[in-house]
């Protein structure tokens, strides 16, 4: 699926970078064309592109940022979305039922703002009242957007609500390159991207910045962990590509296809594609359907154990899912089936992810898992749905999509 994701990368891309803005000097539209013009040639060489154009460029206030993205919001992620991705994260015990997700994580983007790129205006933003040195890592970050959206279709990308984990896959790859590209054009003359000491230490500092901020100490661990995946674990995938692929860029169809091929290169390397699987049955009282993935897995597994960091190394046999929610009289119904790329996988995930989900039972709901077999493949559907729910009698089938 990528329930959390779907909200995540709406909003990731938005603000890309966020980070204090201490206002000493605040820039003005001027200076703000200044710096991008001064930013623009040690980006393009760190990327190994060329700008095709100048960035647009605009200065807004922080109350003028945060109508904006309200806007945005609301037109990305309606109601009715929410409501199935809120009962996804609820019935899988990955969030409390008192959580509001639209107000986290309007307060999270605008808790620390300072800039980020528009791909839908095609315009770099900055925010009213930053000092200009410290605007510098943010709009070099934002500036390798602008330059992939002039090669690649970033609005298309973020548009696409079809497949939640093939959009973070493919966002990962965005944010990646534009935290390795920034970070090597900031720091000239530093060999940072085959440095394994740096990056160690620059997922430590990311996670200890991030705590800094209130609002995200006390989001979830979902959707901590969920929000620096992209820079993080897309910047290694970068990495590992560049050493089999040097100069070059995975873009278009050499875009990685799942976050499994993110977390692990040689998947990728491999062409180990995710396996398609859909629903057979009616949509009569779906209000959520997407695609939930490997590195949500592992999210969820560190939940339901009380773990306090997520472990996504080695590999767990990942196949494909898809999961769906319904609306009934008495709460939402989840039904999620996953299919394995050998039978110990399955029965991996059912001791360490289906078991300890058994054991948190909610008020009125009862959750089975069952074993199956999907085009030869083994699989495990799990239903988390009101006791009383009128389609345990007729569950959706379900079968891996050609």
């Amino acid at each position: 699926m990528n329930a959390y994701r779907r909200i995540a990368l709406i909003l990731i891309t938005l603000v890309a970078c966020r980070g204090s803005s201490p206002s000493a000097q605040a820039i003005n539209q001027k200076q703000l064309e200044l710096l991008v013009d001064s930013l623009m040639p040690g980006v393009a060489k760190a990327a190994g592109l060329e700008f095709k154009s100048m960035p647009k460029s605009a200065v807004r206030t922080k109350d003028q940022i945060r109508t904006y993205l309200i806007a945005k919001l609301a037109r990305e992620l309606p109601d009715a979305r929410l409501e199935g991705i809120t009962a996804t994260y609820r019935l899988l015990n990955m969030v409390s039922d008192t959580i509001d997700l639209r107000r986290l994580f309007l307060a999270l983007y605008t808790e620390q703002i300072a800039g980020f790129y528009d791909p839908d205006s095609t315009t770099l933003f900055a925010v009213q009242g930053g000092e200009p040195g410290a605007l510098r890592l943010v709009l070099a970050h934002e500036l390798v957007h602008a330059l992939q959206h002039q090669y690649v279709p970033l609005d298309s990308i973020l548009h696409d609500v079809t497949d939640g984990d093939r959009q973070t896959a493919a966002q990962a790859v965005m944010e990646g390159q534009a935290t390795l590209v920034s970070l090597i054009a900031m720091l000239p003359g530093m060999n940072i991207q085959t440095d394994d000491a740096f990056w160690a230490n620059f997922r430590d500092q990311l996670s200890k910045q991030q705590f800094g901020a209130s609002v995200f100490a006390s989001a979830p661990m979902v959707i901590r962990e969920g929000l620096t995946f992209p820079y993080v674990d897309g910047a290694e995938f970068l990495r590992a590509f560049d050493t089999t692929h040097p100069g070059k860029v995975p873009f278009g169809s050499a875009l990685p296809t799942s976050t499994e091929q993110i977390l692990h290169a040689d998947r990728y390397a491999n062409g180990d594609a995710p396996i398609a699987v859909r629903f057979t049955s009616d949509t009569a009282g779906v209000i959520f359907e997407d695609t939930f993935g490997e590195f949500e897995i592992d999210l969820l597994r560190a939940e339901l154990i009380g773990a306090t960091t997520v472990r996504t190394d080695p590999a767990i046999g990942w196949g494909g899912d898809r999961l769906r929610v319904y609306r009934s009289a008495a709460g939402p119904a989840l039904v999620w089936v996953t299919v394995w790329d050998e039978p110990r996988w399955a029965e991996q995930f059912q001791t360490q992810v289906a078991g300890p989900l058994s054991q948190h039972p909610r008020a009125g709901y009862r959750i089975t898992v069952e074993p199956q077999q999907l085009g030869g493949k083994a699989a495990v559907r799990i239903v988390v749905a009101p006791a009383e729910w009128q389609r345990w009698k007729s569950l959706p089938g379900a079968e891996i999509r050609p």
